[in-house]
């Protein structure tokens, strides 16, 4: 009887380690020399993640047995430029001070022009602050199954953006149905989601379903609904080959906002195309954009460029639009440290007033704007 307990116990200590687990910290630290020149005011300042966003995080994960596992996922915006942290949105809306008023959605970097929404709320103003962990922060639990995931992420809708942009939407080059989108706070990012992905093992089909929610009072008022939405991404993936669409929507009272696009690329070998085409809508707003775009690599390093452009449509008057070229090109002197280099230039008419690098131009002018800077990851 003894000897068997000791058996029975052994096991149970050895299924025990068996179960392996890991934490890793990791970061990027991206400074930037941003020049930008506009037909008002121009600007030069040192800023940062010009090439990959500057982030600081932790992830971990343990083998639970049985193709079974869990992971967690802690990471935050480091603005190395001047040592603060990043905003980070508690409910997928535009909160403000008590007073109802207007405010204008810019909590993701970089900066999304968002589009004016009512403030109702008598919590703070999204703003700069210490340390959050405002880019990712999830636990979740997965297996041959998938993976599902809750916290805070990326959206589907973003992912094509990201994904199927030279510039990965970082920096003066970032495409403009990015800098441009009318979506407001879940362009990129949202709180206070749960994620569905599919397993890896599809044959190069890919995809993730999410919901959010705006966690308001149930009081029967209009905005109870403000924030809550959904968002799906489905792609196929196979050798040079990979494409995705993505649909979502998002509630308000005062208008629903859905982002919808269809993006892709096609690796030669000698050079990378990619691209992508966005359909969106702001209550009675739509926003229509495309980009067109590639890799070439050159060396130990590689030469990005990108045209795009962002039509709105308020249904009164012209319909403002951006065109952007950019042109850049990233020297790897290790896996870890980049040089990098980029230009672009805004064309604004029918009404848009589009600016680089933190300058100001006027309606229907031109904008242009340059970086250069030094990344490093660990």
């Amino acid at each position: 009887m003894k000897k068997s307990l000791i058996a029975l116990a052994v096991l149970a200590a050895a299924g025990s380690a068996s179960a392996q687990s890991s934490v890793t910290l990791f970061g990027i630290v991206d400074a930037t020399l941003a020049w930008g020149r506009g037909s008002v005011a121009d600007r030069f300042q040192l800023t940062n993640s010009g090439y990959n966003s500057s982030r600081l995080g932790f992830r971990g994960r343990e083998d639970l047995g049985g193709g079974m596992f869990a992971t967690f996922w802690l990471e935050a915006t480091v603005n190395n430029d001047n040592g603060t942290g990043g905003a980070t949105g508690l409910n997928n809306q535009a909160t403000g001070g008590g007073a109802t008023g207007t405010c204008t959605v810019t909590g993701a970097t970089p900066a999304v022009v968002g589009v004016p929404v009512t403030c109702t709320s008598t919590v703070a103003l999204n703003g700069t602050q210490g340390l959050t962990f405002n880019r990712r922060s999830y636990v979740s639990l997965g297996g041959n199954w998938g993976e599902v995931l809750m916290g805070r992420e990326y959206t589907p809708q973003f992912w094509n953006l990201t994904v199927f942009d030279p510039f990965g939407t970082n920096g003066v080059g970032t495409t403009q149905t990015l800098n441009s989108i009318i979506t407001g706070v879940t362009a990129v990012r949202a709180s206070n989601a749960i994620q569905y992905s599919l397993p890896r093992n599809l044959g190069g089909f890919y995809g993730q379903a999410m919901m959010y929610l705006g966690e308001n009072l149930k009081t029967g008022a209009a905005t109870e609904d403000d924030g809550a939405g959904y968002g799906v991404r489905v792609g196929f993936a196979s050798g040079p080959f990979n494409v995705a669409l993505a649909l979502s929507r998002t509630e308000y009272a005062a208008g629903d906002v859905r982002q919808n696009n269809i993006g892709g690329q096609w690796d030669f070998g000698v050079a990378k195309l990619m691209g992508h085409i966005s359909r969106d809508e702001a209550g009675a707003t739509d926003g229509r954009g495309w980009l067109i775009g590639g890799l070439v690599p050159v060396g130990p390093g590689e030469i990005r460029l990108a045209y795009s452009q962002y039509r709105t449509d308020p249904g009164v008057g012209a319909d403002p639009k951006s065109r952007k070229l950019a042109l850049g090109y990233v020297h790897n002197l290790s896996k870890r440290t980049a040089l990098y280099a980029t230009y672009a230039r805004v064309r604004n008419s029918d009404g848009a007033a589009a600016a680089l690098n933190g300058s100001t131009t006027g309606v229907n002018t031109s904008s242009s704007g340059f970086d250069l800077g030094i990344r490093h990851s660990f």
